[in-house]
């Protein structure tokens, strides 16, 4: 009797924390459908939302900014999503260059919605309405263009040893922290570790490194590390210009996350942790010895 008590009240205040949640959360929908230009549906892409009034207009031929939303059309371009009350800029991408998640790619279907000028429409979205869009035929094949005034930063990753890294990612914040969404991020890097990560306006920025788009905690060997030496350093850009050099230094992570540990059941990866720190080692020496 005293289990089911208990059982019972724990209903009733989840129930009672649910609805709190649901009058705080104000709900709005958009919904329509995504077309090629003078072609058929974005069959399997993915429409994404932007929050106008928490970043830079989009604008992909001059920098990447990241996403605020994102969720998946069906096999006829139509979309139905559910998204906090607010002001978007919305954008569209059919993924035909394998990558699964990340900025386009040359060739993917792209496109953010604009007005007749070429400027980045804002959809408002109110509470328990829908924003019915229709049909939009607007995708084209996505072509990377670096404009000759384009303001950023770039440099080359490279490990503790001084090699290049290979499929490393730059993202840009505006706050030491280096907590939340980043507003901007860069391309993977080649073989060279080259990278360029354009941004929307001068100021100062802090860069991290991670070798994902999705976040989330490092898997053992993944990429990691930041600009600055004991602790993160800003890198100023100005209006116009590309402030170049910025070469940082990565580490492979060494171990799960507590995260990934409690989920998942496993403990800390020591086969995986040894190799990795004797390679570090080893990467150390070499690196004392060719400086001498």
């Amino acid at each position: 009797m005293m289990k089911k008590t208990i059982f019972i009240i724990l209903a009733a205040l989840c129930l009672f924390a649910g609805s709190l949640f649901a009058e705080d959360v104000k709900i709005g929908w958009i919904s329509g459908q995504m077309m090629i230009k003078n072609g058929g549906p974005m069959a399997g892409g993915m429409v994404v939302f932007f929050r106008a009034d928490e970043g830079p207009v989009p604008a992909p031929n001059r920098y990447l900014r990241i996403p605020d939303e994102v969720a998946d059309m069906d096999q006829e371009g139509k979309f139905r999503v559910a998204l906090p009350t607010g002001r978007y800029f919305m954008g569209a991408v059919k993924r035909m260059s394998g990558e699964l998640i990340g900025p386009p790619r040359d060739g993917d279907y792209f496109f953010i919605s604009q007005d007749a000028e070429g400027l980045p429409l804002v959809y408002a979205l109110e509470k328990d309405k829908n924003l019915n869009l229709g049909i939009i035929s607007e995708a084209i094949p996505f072509k990377r263009e670096i404009p000759d005034d384009a303001a950023g930063i770039s440099g080359i990753i490279r490990n503790i040893k001084g090699d290049a890294v290979e499929g490393a990612i730059v993202f840009a914040y505006f706050t030491e922290t280096m907590t939340g969404l980043p507003p901007f991020t860069s391309y993977k890097t080649g073989k060279d570790g080259k990278y360029f990560i354009s941004v929307s306006h001068p100021g100062k920025y802090y860069l991290r490194v991670r070798d994902i788009y999705g976040g989330g905690p490092p898997i053992p060997g993944a990429i990691m590390g930041s600009y600055g030496e004991e602790k993160p350093a800003a890198v100023t850009v100005s209006t116009g210009v590309v402030t170049k050099g910025v070469d940082i230094t990565v580490v492979r992570h060494l171990e799960r996350g507590p995260k990934a540990q409690q989920s998942q059941g496993l403990g800390v990866d020591k086969k995986m942790q040894e190799k990795l720190m004797k390679q570090m080692k080893e990467e150390m020496k070499q690196n004392s010895e060719t400086k001498k």
